[in-house]
C-alpha cells in the first residue's frame, strides 16, 4: 500500500480582483514507504505548495489525500499538526535551530510537544544525535556548531518522533559541497530503515542522489521518473566518492 496518495490536489489562491492562481492544477501523486523523492521544478511552479500539502501543513483545495491510509485532505489546523507530529519529521534550508537552547534541547523539543516524559526525551533526543555523529556536540548551541553540524542537528531533531517520512526543504542550500554531501548520505541512509525522503531542491546534482525525480510546472507533474541513484560517500579525507 502506498504511504502516499494524492488524487486530483488543486490549491488555488484568491489573488484579487476576482483573479485566482492555480498554485497546483489537479496533481495525483503514489509514493511507497522506503522511496527517495525528489521533487524539482522553477520558481512558481508549484512544488513548494505540493510540499506544503504533502507535509499537512497547508490544506488542497480539493481533491484527496491519503497519508498512510488515513485522508487528511479535510482535517482541521490541531488535527494536522498531530499528524505531523506523529508522522512527519521535517528539514529546512535554515536549520531552525533556537539559538538559546543547545543541540540536545533543540532535538528534544518535539517531543515536548507530544507529550514525551522528560527521561524518555532525553535518552531519544541522544540516541538521535548519536546516529547523525554528534553525541559529541550535545551540550553546544548552534552558533558553536558548523552549518553542517547544525543540519545534523536539524536531522536528528527531524528522527527523533520516529516518523515515516522525512521532508526535506533545499537541506543543502547553505551548505559547502563536501557536507551536502554528508547530508545526503545521512538521507540516503534512511531509506533502508523503511523511512520516506521527500526532498525540494533546484539542485541538479542533489537530485541525483535520490531514486525518484518528480519535476513540476505550472502546478502540474510533468516528469516523474525512476533511475539509479547516486551514491553519497564522503570520505575520511573528506574528498567525495560516488
Amino acid at each position: 500500500m502506498a504511504l502516499i496518495e494524492l488524487e486530483q490536489i488543486y490549491k488555488i489562491y484568491n489573488a484579487g480582483s476576482d483573479a485566482e492562481v492555480r498554485a497546483l492544477a489537479g496533481v495525483s501523486l503514489s509514493i511507497a514507504p522506503g522511496e527517495f523523492v525528489a521533487v524539482m521544478g522553477p520558481s512558481g511552479s508549484g512544488k513548494s505548495t505540493l510540499m506544503n500539502v504533502l507535509g499537512c501543513l497547508d490544506r488542497p483545495t480539493s481533491g484527496r489525500y491519503l497519508l498512510d491510509g488515513k485522508d487528511v485532505s479535510r482535517l482541521g489546523k490541531n488535527e494536522l499538526a498531530e499528524v505531523r507530529n506523529r508522522t512527519l519529521g521535517f528539514v529546512f534550508q535554515n536549520f531552525n535551530l533556537l539559538p538559546r537552547m543547545s543541540a540536545l534541547e533543540n532535538v528534544e523539543l518535539p517531543l515536548v510537544y507530544a507529550g514525551v516524559p522528560a527521561r524518555d526525551r532525553k535518552q531519544r533526543s541522544s540516541e538521535a544525535l548519536e546516529l547523525v555523529g554528534l553525541a559529541k556536540r550535545q551540550d553546544h548551541h548552534p552558533n558553536q556548531l558548523s552549518g553542517g553540524q547544525q543540519q545534523r542537528v536539524a536531522i536528528a531533531r527531524a528522527l527523533v518522533g520516529r516518523p515515516k517520512i522525512i521532508f526535506a526543504d533545499e537541506p543543502t542550500g547553505n551548505l559547502d559541497s563536501r557536507t551536502s554531501t554528508e547530508v545526503m548520505a545521512m538521507l540516503q541512509a534512511l531509506a533502508p530503515t523503511g523511512i520516506t525522503v521527500a526532498l525540494v531542491t533546484h539542485e541538479p546534482d542533489i537530485a541525483e542522489y535520490a531514486s525518484r525525480v518528480i519535476v513540476v510546472k505550472d502546478g502540474l507533474i510533468v516528469r516523474d521518473e525512476q533511475r539509479e541513484a547516486r551514491r553519497a560517500v564522503v570520505l575520511e579525507t573528506g574528498e567525495e566518492h560516488a
